[in-house]
């Protein structure tokens, strides 16, 4: 007797018709056919059975601020950081925690149970650090949250910035940040990133840095951070967000920095909905699409992972927590249109960004947790294309989200009654 069954799914692997089984919160079986009960069943009548999407990259403090002292009129990130430093001292505990809970009720509706934040630490009151341990303290039921020290304003560059980052791990922060290309010089930038690969060597954590997010072709501090990642014996803790310079940058330098960036085992996190957005402002034509080399470096095993980066904030008007809405987009600006491209786009929203969060019991094996989402799609193709529905959004063996199938009643003479755009999938 089992707690629950999933019958009749297909999975990202390409298995159809596959049953799950779940006991005690974990996945038990996964078969055709199982011949049990369970307390409930779901029919997932042939659609996609996957885990939980991940966000690696997000600043959850920032979320929903939307209009907050003003709109972005330029839509720039250069406005976006103005804006930004405009409302920080008006921030308040409250008003971040209410914000952050209803961008996470958003979250979950979205099949979306773990989230990377990078929490800025410039303001020395470090009441948005407050708020997101807070928020990461009421969601732990549900949905698992990383908290990022992130000097927004340069660790080096804004006063006290060091020791507000430092106060901010002490407080129980996860993670090492950083932001080198927005130090004063390329030297003060490549200064802090030796300094904080040092710093989290030295406290045994993680480090998550927003490197080269800008067209500069000579902004290469990514190559510092990969040297220093070796030195420290930090390989696989070591992630790369954005990486933006590396679209500009010529082949034969790149040629070199891949490979270094592979031995060093790090992962690299573009962030597809906001680079395309902010970056090549500064071309006319033609324009520079301004997202890292995604194709170039999976091909070299460098683990590639996407982030939603922002919504609904003074960087990024649009957003809806929907990770299947950065993975369209990323298949349109890498240009990876075939199907093999699809399913590692597909990854990179998933099992990729699970990796590079470094979450434990996470997939659809025997003894992981039952954490899954069935999406109204017959494939991880199908579910980039059509960002379907969540029809069920399971934690732990519970359903804690549903959607209705989004189904279209026609009245037309001679004509299906009904339209299921995930019927419309192409018969391979």
């Amino acid at each position: 007797m089992f707690d629950l069954i999933l019958r009749n799914a297909n999975l990202p692997d390409g298995r159809q018709t596959q049953d799950i089984a779940v006991k005690s919160g974990k996945i038990a079986v996964v078969a055709p056919k199982i011949a049990a009960q369970a307390g409930q069943e779901i029919d997932a009548a042939g659609y996609l059975v996957t885990p939980p999407f991940v966000d690696p990259h997000f600043h959850m403090d920032a979320t929903l601020s939307l209009g907050l002292p003003r709109m972005n009129r330029s839509g720039t990130l250069l406005e976006g950081i103005a804006l930004w430093g405009e409302l920080r001292p008006s921030l308040t505990i409250d008003a971040l925690v209410e914000r952050a809970l209803r961008y996470c009720d958003l979250a979950v509706s979205q099949g979306l149970l773990a989230i990377r934040t990078h929490v800025d630490t410039s303001d020395p009151r470090l009441v948005t650090v407050e708020a997101m341990l807070e928020v990461k303290r009421r969601v732990a039921p549900y949905l698992t949250l990383q908290l990022v020290a992130f000097p927004q304003d340069g660790y080096t560059r804004t006063e006290h910035g060091v020791q507000s980052l430092a106060r901010a791990l002490d407080m129980g922060v996860d993670i090492v940040g950083g932001i080198p290309h927005f130090e004063r010089t390329m030297e003060e930038g490549a200064a802090s990133v030796r300094a904080l690969c040092r710093l989290a060597a030295e406290r045994g954590l993680p480090i998550d840095m927003h490197c080269d997010e800008t067209d500069d072709p000579l902004s290469r501090h990514v190559e510092t951070l990969a040297a220093e990642t070796i030195r420290h014996g930090l390989q696989t803790r070591v992630a790369g967000s954005h990486l933006t310079s590396m679209h500009s940058m010529d082949n034969y330098y790149v040629s070199k920095l891949i490979p270094l960036i592979a031995e060093a085992q790090m992962h690299v996190i573009p962030n597809p909905l906001i680079n395309i957005m902010l970056q090549g402002r500064h071309d006319s034509y033609p324009k520079r699409r301004g997202m890292t080399r995604v194709r170039e470096l999976m091909a070299a095993g460098i683990n590639v992972a996407f982030g939603h980066d922002c919504v609904m904030d003074p960087w990024y008007s649009m957003g809806s927590g929907d990770m299947l809405e950065v993975g369209h987009m990323a298949i349109h600006v890498a240009q990876m249109a075939g199907l093999e491209d699809k399913t590692a786009i597909f990854n990179a929203l998933t099992t990729n960004s699970a990796r590079a969060m470094g979450l434990e019991n996470y997939g659809l094996d025997v003894g992981c947790a039952a954490d899954l989402v069935l999406l109204q799609a017959r494939s991880p193709a199908e579910a980039l294309r059509l960002k379907p529905a969540r029809l069920a959004v399971i934690k732990a063996g519970k359903i804690i989200a549903q959607t209705a199938p989004r189904i279209s009643t026609l009245m037309l003479d001679t004509r299906p009654q009904s339209v299921n755009p995930a019927d419309y999938a192409p018969k391979l």
